[in-house]
């Protein structure tokens, strides 16, 4: 089954996992945040009384309610079965220091019989021929293993029954049970009693999820469970508060002192979601930084989310240096993006986070201007010297691929691979591509200015680096006078994204911001402006990436309004810049995630809830404009 809707996410450092608006636990990733996804279903139900099943993520007497502690990456689920008249609060969150997911129920009774509850949790791990998942339940315990991990299943209360093969045959009744302690099944099922639930009586009950990554053994593994189920998870829970409401803390950066409305609130509740969202898709031990908690494992829409694009993580970098998390972003540039460098000097189209390199389609020469470009970016707020040192090779490796690239295209010559676009879908030289290079040869050079008391003692070393300061002005100048010559369309009055189709494009504006290659003002700018509020802008006041994108239906993206936003401050542009922030506060989550895109008709999420990339650009929005007060 296709779940395209990661609508909450919770996690620790090595383990993420996502929920339905119902509270269906969706997927579960260990230890990395983007490798492996585990579970292929994870379902709780309750027989109640004489009932079949009443699955809690899914009756049609159920009605939901769903929010996060505040402050932290605990989410609690309210489930209200009008047919009993049984309340459920479900709360999900991720230990901090271990592999361990809490899954607490609070039962109430509001009805004014007696309710006798079992609960059953039924679940299947992902499974290969290559690696096939298996089922054990021993100590009361379901373990669901395969050669690289186990994952257990269990309560500090007994199971009643358990069954390890064909669960599907008889789960509907609400009953459980066979003959097998063991057998070579995806999925499997545990069954508690619950007991009897009285009127206005309440209970509470809890299921434990720990991974094992299966090196020490059985029975070191069952030790450990032994250890869990002795844990006062009264004593974790506040741990797990108290350590995402400091980690909110720290990293609360702009002080959002607004007034109370519905509208400042979300503002706030976005941005705080933002904060604790980064820590979900930021690899500890790399640096790297998944642009999503992934949506498609079977590439049925798209080539997958859960990956690290070196030109997203850029802009992510850009919002977590506003957000006080530039150790982060020190590890992304010194460790993720130096180990993930090619020979020639290039970075590939995407990564996993752990910095191997993933399933790919082309490349895009962005990916490697960009990192130059971030990188000083980087160095302007933090001022460290030695940081530059440190990646001054890696930079100038990137420096000579790109000179290649350039020549290649203006000359004509035609040797090298064809480059993606922005958006990974035209093949050919674009507008956007090329600025990348100018503004990556303009960091290159700032860097070297930056360093220039480096290279005194050196005179060759000083003499080399005045003539690739000259050479890269040089070469500047021809993509200024490329771009002048090729990419304004006379016809059309505007820039166009590239040599073949010519259509309007978001992503024209990058060679205003944040490349400056051109201003805001600008007449053939104003013209394109112009042109791109014509094609581009819907009805919604939301506005698509390009003419003619199928990518989805063409829907309006956050990251192309928020790109109209960017330029309407820089224009002085208010009103327009705060209805551009408008569509993208309307639209958000009820959580407060941003989506990738958004459906005009509902206004609602349309694909890939809780993009990395839409954060950044809201944050880098948000500050710009309380900058120059306009919130």
């Amino acid at each position: 089954m296709d779940k395209y809707f990661n609508d909450a996410i919770i996690g620790n450092q090595s383990v993420v996992a996502s929920f339905t608006k119902q509270g269906e636990l969706l997927r579960v990733f260990y230890p990395n945040r983007d490798y492996k996804q585990i579970v292929d279903f994870f379902h709780i139900g309750l027989k109640i009384n004489d009932s079949g099943i009443v699955y809690l993520h899914q009756d049609i007497n159920n009605i939901y309610e769903q929010y996060y502690e505040e402050g932290t990456n605990i989410l609690n689920t309210e489930i209200l079965n009008t047919y009993f008249n049984l309340k459920i609060i479900q709360t999900d969150y991720v230990v901090m220091k271990e592999n361990i997911i809490v899954k607490k129920y609070k039962f109430f009774n509001e009805n004014n019989i007696d309710l006798n509850l079992n609960l059953i949790a039924h679940s299947g791990l992902v499974s290969s021929p290559n690696n096939r998942v298996s089922g054990l339940c021993k100590n009361s315990t379901l373990m669901q293993y395969n050669h690289e991990y186990t994952m257990c299943t269990f309560s500090k209360e007994e199971v009643m029954v358990s069954q390890i093969n064909n669960t599907a045959a008889n789960i509907n009744g609400g009953q459980i049970g066979d003959k097998d302690y063991v057998g070579m099944s995806a999925d499997s099922s545990i069954s508690y009693d619950l007991g009897v639930l009285k009127p206005h009586e309440t209970k509470t009950f809890e299921l434990y999820i720990y991974i094992d990554d299966n090196k020490n053994g059985l029975d070191a593994l069952e030790k450990t469970v032994d250890r869990i189920r002795k844990i006062d998870f009264k004593v974790e829970y506040e741990e797990v508060k108290k350590y995402w409401k400091k980690y909110l803390k720290s990293h609360d950066t702009l002080n959002l002192n607004l007034a109370e409305t519905p509208k400042n609130n979300k503002i706030k509740e976005i941005y705080e979601r933002t904060i604790l969202l980064y820590s979900l898709l930021t690899n500890y031990e790399t640096g790297g930084i998944s642009a999503a908690v992934e949506i498609d494992e079977n590439l049925s829409q798209c080539g997958g989310y859960d990956y690290c694009w070196p030109r997203d993580a850029v802009f992510i970098t850009y919002a977590m240096d506003i957000l006080n998390m530039k150790k982060e972003v020190d590890k992304f540039y010194k460790h993720f993006c130096k180990n993930t460098q090619s020979r020639d000097g290039m970075w590939e189209q995407r990564f996993f986070t752990d910095g191997r390199l993933a399933p790919c389609w082309g490349y895009q020469i962005d990916e490697t201007a960009s990192v130059v470009f971030g990188l000083y970016n980087h160095y302007l707020q933090i001022k460290d010297k030695k940081f530059l040192r440190d990646n001054l090779k890696m930079c100038e490796k990137a420096i000579t691929y790109l000179k290649k690239y350039i020549d290649d295209i203006l000359s004509e010559k035609q040797k090298m691979h064809t480059s993606y676009d922005i958006w990974e879908m035209h093949e050919g030289i674009s507008l956007y591509s090329v600025a990348s290079i100018f503004a990556a040869n303009t960091a290159m050079i700032k860097i070297y200015e930056e360093l220039k008391e480096e290279f005194t003692k050196n005179r060759v070393k000083q003499e080399n680096v005045n003539k690739e300061k000259d050479n890269l002005r040089e070469i500047n100048t021809k993509i200024r006078e490329y771009i002048l010559r090729n990419f304004y369309d006379e016809n059309k009055k505007s820039y166009v994204r590239n040599l073949e189709d010519k259509n309007m494009d978001i992503s024209i504006l990058g060679a205003i911001i944040p490349f400056e290659l051109f201003t805001v003002k600008e007449k053939k700018i104003l013209n394109t402006i112009e042109r791109i509020n014509m094609t581009l802008r819907t009805y919604t006041g939301g506005y698509t990436r390009f003419e003619q994108d199928h990518y989805m239906g063409g829907k309006p993206w956050v990251i192309a309004t928020l790109w109209m936003a960017n330029y309407y401050i820089e224009a002085g542009e208010k009103q327009k810049a705060k209805e551009c922030l408008d569509f993208v506060i309307k639209t958000s989550t009820t959580l407060g995630f941003l989506a990738e895109q958004i459906n005009n008709e509902t206004l609602d999420s349309a694909w890939v809830i809780g993009l990395g990339w839409s954060h950044a650009m809201f944050i880098i929005i948000l500050k710009k404009m309380l900058d120059k007060g306009w919130m």
